[in-house]
């Protein structure tokens, strides 16, 4: 099949390494693939050197960003149609808000005789109860038109079918849930103890340190402020106890200033941004994952923390209840300090229990996050729709 996938931004992150990865097989099966995808602009890295000799074309619309700007969606529009008929593909297969709506229009008014077949790919929602009610009723009145160019839906955990079905976002076309794929090698990978030390020494960790780790954008609504406030009486409780903070952001000053003036600077660690390949090294470096985000499809630092061994501490939020359960991690109520405190507490003075909720972890997540089997269930969806002539 001719398949072509749209995103708004190759940054670092959770949807932009899934979409790679789906590209990247479905070109190893044979299929011709283009990636469209708008420039990497911001502070959380770019993935574009990921895409270099991976079987499949990418064209960038330096137009295509994240912001609603008429002028410029209109060109990134036109220029997507462009493409879309240029290419003629089989399958348009869209991801995020902004290249959602425009690809899946472009995708539909692209040519007079034959229309490919559209799906879209949900890997968060543009809707949520943190921004304001006329913004919300805003994108889900775009999310239900798009749902009408729409021919299936593939979601990252039940949670966003079940979300979007419930405020009339494609309540009659049929929705697939495909786990976001990780790399798995690189995270099961027992990685030798010296390198982790190593790691340790580098961002200044004692060795008899237990460390609870980050991996997330240093962004609103990722709930670092929440970790850094159950700090102030985790400090006091565990003095061995240290906390990571693994990537970039707009609000990196905001989280120092924080820490300083909560006297936490001596128990935080900043590693700045780490490239993909670094993330299994910096969670096998540690002792938990806390993850504190109070929006997200199904974060794959959850699942990548598993496959590394290592329990999981998360907000009760969207899919997160699909991995993390008392078997595998703690699973908190949002914005709860009080819980998060004695999650936290629990595994920090327990190092049996956390390796017993590793092991757990892994046996759960490791076929199920496996690249094979979310890209299986795509092409499962891409070969049950018939383009139309």
């Amino acid at each position: 099949m001719k398949i072509i996938h749209i995103i708004t931004r190759l940054i670092l992150g959770g949807a932009q390494e899934n979409t790679l990865i789906t590209c990247r097989l479905l070109a190893q099966r044979g299929h011709e693939v283009t990636l469209i995808t708008g420039p990497a602009l911001g502070p959380e890295g770019e993935l574009f050197t990921h895409t270099v000799g991976k079987g499949y074309k990418t064209y960038v619309i330096n137009e295509l960003r994240r912001e609603i700007t008429p002028l410029r969606d209109y060109i990134a529009y036109s220029k997507l149609k462009a493409l879309i008929q240029g290419i003629q593909p089989d399958i348009v297969h869209t991801h995020s808000a902004k290249a959602g709506i425009l690809g899946r229009r472009a995708a539909y008014h692209a040519s007079w005789r034959k229309r490919p077949m559209i799906v879209h790919g949900v890997h968060g929602l543009s809707f949520h109860p943190y921004q304001p009610p006329l913004l919300n009723k805003l994108y889900i009145a775009l999310e239900r038109r798009a749902a009408r160019w729409t021919d299936h839906f593939i979601t990252v955990a039940d949670a966003m079918t079940t979300q979007s079905r419930a405020v009339g976002i494609g309540t009659n076309k049929p929705y697939t849930t495909a786990y976001s794929a990780i790399d798995e090698e690189a995270f099961v990978r027992d990685i030798p103890n010296e390198e982790k030390l190593a790691f340790r020494r580098e961002h200044h960790i004692p060795e008899d340190a237990v460390v609870l780790v980050t991996v997330a954008r240093l962004f609103m609504l990722k709930g670092h402020d929440y970790i850094i406030e159950s700090a102030k009486t985790l400090a006091r409780q565990h003095p061995n106890a240290i906390w990571l903070f693994v990537g970039n952001g707009n609000l990196a000053r905001r989280y120092t200033q924080q820490i300083q003036a909560a006297g936490l600077s001596d128990r935080f660690r900043f590693t700045g941004l780490l490239q993909p390949d670094q993330i299994p090294l910096a969670i096998q470096a540690s002792d938990m994952l806390v993850h504190c985000s109070l929006r997200e499809g199904l974060a794959r630092t959850l699942p990548q923390a598993m496959l590394c061994a290592r329990p999981a501490i998360s907000f009760d939020v969207d899919g997160a209840r699909e991995v993390v359960n008392d078997q595998t991690g703690r699973l908190i109520e949002p914005k709860n300090i009080d819980q998060l405190i004695g999650a936290c507490s629990e595994l920090i003075q327990d190092a049996r229990l956390r390796e017993t909720l590793g092991s757990n972890g892994l046996a759960l997540v490791r076929e199920k996050f496996a690249p094979d089997t979310m890209v299986d269930t795509i092409e499962q969806v891409y070969q049950g729709l018939k383009p139309e002539s």
